[in-house]
């Protein structure tokens, strides 16, 4: 029953975020790309902050521990956790600042259903990324490359041969999120998590602020306007949907958790069309139905070779 319910709470949580490409879509009508990444982020880490704490006191409640324990100056553990944290905070802001900037940027030229499947290709480039690191990288991975290769090309060339210029910058969206996975993935063990999400959002945002003042003019008028995509993006799928997504993947199979979580593109591709009444061509939804294919093939455990230590 448990399992259900966690399950249950992801797709919850798979939903907000494909509804949130159509919130940055939305947005865009009324401010500029920078502007509505810097409020969402700084919003977003706002929210996270009491999650922070609750989250602190629940997992100190569990282990029978005091929230804050004294610890020995000398020893520099207190401040060494705390730098690495903020270490890792900062650089993961640095790298989401870059890919949710080309994401907002590639939304304005190109349909939300697309801008969804094009960000899923991270799924299947973090494990190809990490080959290059030197790590062993499984057929079924490989596979779903060509399978993600062959829906780019339905989804994104058209007749003429040619890419748009908002899936090129969604393209590169998914490729600095396939960094930002991997980033994650160094400092997360070492780290609280929520807290560095936390960081990370606010780093985010604030980077996002220096382009915003220096190229958007931004007004109370405009800002009211987009006041409802901006508090979906920044409370729903920065905060809510991270707290859900904590909730939901405790004791879940890591795979089936993420097959779920993917169908956040697919979600994309409906809210595109109910919401805003965006429709893909049968190109489009061909090169979809691939792209959704490799996304599944890379989450699928393979069986270790017996030569492997």
């Amino acid at each position: 029953m448990d399992k259900i319910k966690n399950s249950l709470i992801l797709l919850l949580t798979a939903t907000i975020w494909g509804v949130a490409f159509v919130a940055q879509s939305a947005g865009m009508e009324y401010v500029g790309g920078f502007t509505f990444n810097c409020i969402r982020s700084i919003i977003g880490g706002i929210v996270l902050i009491p999650c922070v704490f609750w989250l602190r006191k629940r997992k100190s409640k569990e282990q029978g521990t005091l929230l804050f324990v004294e610890v020995d100056v000398n020893q520099c553990s207190f401040w060494e956790r705390n730098r690495t944290l903020l270490c890792g905070g900062v650089c993961c802001g640095v790298v989401l600042c870059v890919a949710s900037n080309l994401q907002q940027q590639g939304i304005k030229y190109t349909s939300v259903g697309k801008a969804g499947f094009i960000t899923a290709l991270y799924i299947v480039l973090v494990p190809v990324i990490s080959f290059f690191m030197r790590k062993k990288v499984g057929k079924l991975v490989w596979i779903g490359m060509l399978f993600a290769v062959a829906g780019l090309y339905f989804l994104c060339i058209n007749e003429t041969l040619t890419v748009g210029q908002g899936d090129l910058l969604v393209l590169a969206c998914a490729a600095v999120f396939a960094v930002h996975i991997l980033v994650i993935d160094y400092f997360a063990p070492k780290v609280d998590c929520v807290a560095m999400s936390c960081i990370q959002f606010i780093t985010c945002g604030i980077l996002s602020g220096i382009p915003m003042l220096l190229f958007e003019t931004v007004s109370m008028e405009q800002l009211m306007g987009a006041a409802g995509p901006i508090l979906y993006a920044g409370v729903m799928s920065c905060g809510v949907a991270y707290t859900l997504q904590i909730i939901g993947q405790k004791n879940m199979n890591p795979t089936v958790a993420s097959m779920i979580l993917s169908l956040e593109s697919v979600i994309s591709v409906l809210a595109g069309l109910v919401l805003l009444h965006q429709k893909l061509s049968g190109r489009e939804l061909l090169g979809c139905v691939l792209m959704f294919v490799a996304v599944i093939l890379s989450q699928i455990p393979q069986k270790k070779d017996r030569n492997d230590d």
